[in-house]
């Protein structure tokens, strides 16, 4: 059997592990445009149980991970320049490029090394494969390929938003909100290694434009960014990594395979960055479709099949809470409005998969300061 996985990044790089891991005798050939040191970005978040799922399937590469996690117990909300602090709401972070060497040390474990700066103009250049995993993300060559087969679509969020680096080291993860001349700015900031944090700056459509930002240059952005939170950087300056301003993806399709062709990780679905869930469902997508083709060995068209049965049902209650969040924020400086405490618990409850009882349990200290609030 052989199998070209196109694209190197988190999918593609487990999903090759995973299936030589399990059999040597697959052929297995990973394809990336980019240089194994290239990636756009600075940190990545995962939910506080998120690698979880690594534990018992794959030790080897949680204990990998884990000693490189910067981890954290609480969140924080800073709007109006009053700081509202959430307990029980963990998470952990990652620097992007060190996941991404972990991972290609993972898969040259089992004899893989990706074919790195190879642009894919055609997928008749990946040959007679007997699979073709579309691991090439949000512009993925496989689903454009196949769009109608795949039933494809591609919307965007109206909110501009620009991936940032900074040496200061945040406690926690926080979000701070900041109204200025310009508009209503937001920033999602987390330290992803003891010296480094992302700041990941989001404006709404008619700041973008009062801003000036489509005429200004990545440093010139990062400049202004920094003014406008140059209370929360402490004097620190804003890195930048390709940090251009985006639209985020909303990328879906009907169906995930088509013949001997099947999408993994964002080239099949997009998450938004607020719920810190795109690499963990990645590495998710890339476990359920080796166990799907472990266990329909010599029957490729079955095992898709199972893939998206199996997989769809889960995958789809995390999009949906991830599309609320992503609501959520196109509408933020609406919830401006509200004051400290009652914003943030807009923010807390905007996915919908937080009720009272839940709060209560998972957050004791702010929904008894919440309670004691509404009196």
């Amino acid at each position: 059997m052989r199998v070209a996985i196109l694209g190197a990044g988190p999918a593609g790089l487990y999903l090759a592990y995973l299936i030589k891991r399990r059999d040597r005798g697959v052929e297995v050939s990973v394809v990336e445009q980019n240089d194994r040191d290239a990636t756009f970005g600075f940190g990545v978040v995962f939910s506080d149980r998120a690698l979880e799922f690594l534990k018992d399937d794959d030790p080897d590469t949680y204990a990998a991970i884990v000693p490189h996690l910067e981890a954290w117990t609480d969140i924080a909300i800073v709007h109006r320049d009053e700081r509202v602090r959430i307990d029980g709401v963990g998470f952990a972070a990652i620097g992007r490029l060190k996941l991404l060497h972990l991972l290609q040390a993972r898969a040259r474990s089992v004899g893989v090394e990706p074919n790195y700066r190879h642009a894919v103009v055609s997928l008749s250049d990946l040959g007679d494969a007997d699979l073709i995993v579309g691991a090439d993300g949000v512009n993925s060559l496989v689903r454009r390929t196949h769009e109608g087969a795949f039933g494809a679509t591609t919307t965007y969020l109206t909110n501009r938003f620009a991936w940032f680096g900074t040496t200061k080291p945040f406690e926690t993860l926080t979000q701070t909100f900041r109204r200025t001349d310009l508009g209503v700015f937001n920033a999602h900031h987390y330290r992803y290694a003891p010296d480094m944090s992302t700041f990941i700056v989001e404006v709404t459509e008619a700041t973008f434009a009062r801003a000036g930002f489509a005429h200004m240059s990545e440093t010139e952005s990062a400049s202004a960014c920094a003014h406008v939170f140059a209370a929360a950087l402490d004097g620190h300056a804003l890195v930048c990594n390709r940090s251009l301003w985006r639209q985020f993806p909303v990328v879906r399709n009907a169906r995930w395979s088509h013949e001997r062709h099947v999408l993994i990780g964002d080239a099949l679905h997009t998450a938004h960055f607020s719920i810190g869930s795109g690499t963990r469902l990645a590495l998710e997508d890339a476990i359920a479709l080796d166990r799907a083709l472990a266990a329909h060995a010599n029957d490729i068209r079955a095992a898709l099949q199972a893939f998206e049965a199996a997989r769809r049902p889960v995958l789809e209650k995390l999009v949906a809470a991830a599309n609320a969040s992503g609501a959520w924020y196109e509408r933020f400086a609406e919830h401006m409005a509200l004051a400290p405490l009652d914003f943030a618990m807009s923010y807390l409850t905007r996915s919908g998969r937080i009720d009272p009882a839940r709060l209560r349990q998972s957050s004791p200290r702010f929904a008894e300061r919440f309670a004691r609030r509404m009196g």
